[in-house]
């Protein structure tokens, strides 16, 4: 059967996402508020009723989309798991270019993710970069 893909809905990142980034040994799930919040740019991919991963795109004021906060069901081990992560980053990708953007960034530290990223026509920027955030 075929992946599905729909909006992240109200809920999901109570009741879905911290879940999965706990289960990732995240330190900290992103701040609920630090997410898109108008509801076209989070996305959900599953299957046979089974979410699968989940992901977002932050849209600016400039030609540039970012893609972030891949993440995906710790307990989905499915030999298709990889092809609902591509799946999910092409469509994000694909959301970006319909809303006129020209580049699309993301910033990685997972090998197996980044693997996925090249496989969707991404490009190396920087290597070996350290992400970080302050809470104004």
């Amino acid at each position: 059967m075929a992946f599905d893909c729909r909006l992240l809905e109200e809920g999901d990142y109570e009741n879905i996402l911290t879940k999965w980034w706990h289960d990732w040994r995240w330190a900290e799930p992103p701040a609920k508020d630090s997410l898109p919040q108008d509801g076209l740019c989070g996305l959900m991919i599953s299957k046979d009723g089974v979410n699968i991963c989940a992901g977002f795109i932050f849209l600016t004021n400039s030609k540039t989309a970012w893609c972030e906060y891949i993440i995906s069901n710790f307990e989905y081990k499915e030999d298709d798991r990889g092809e609902a992560i591509e799946m999910l980053i092409h469509t994000l990708s694909a959301l970006a270019k319909d809303k006129g953007y020209k580049y699309i960034f993301t910033s990685l530290n997972n090998n197996a993710l980044i693997k996925r990223y090249a496989k969707c026509g991404y490009k190396f920027g920087s290597k070996g970069c350290t992400e970080m955030i302050k809470i104004l």
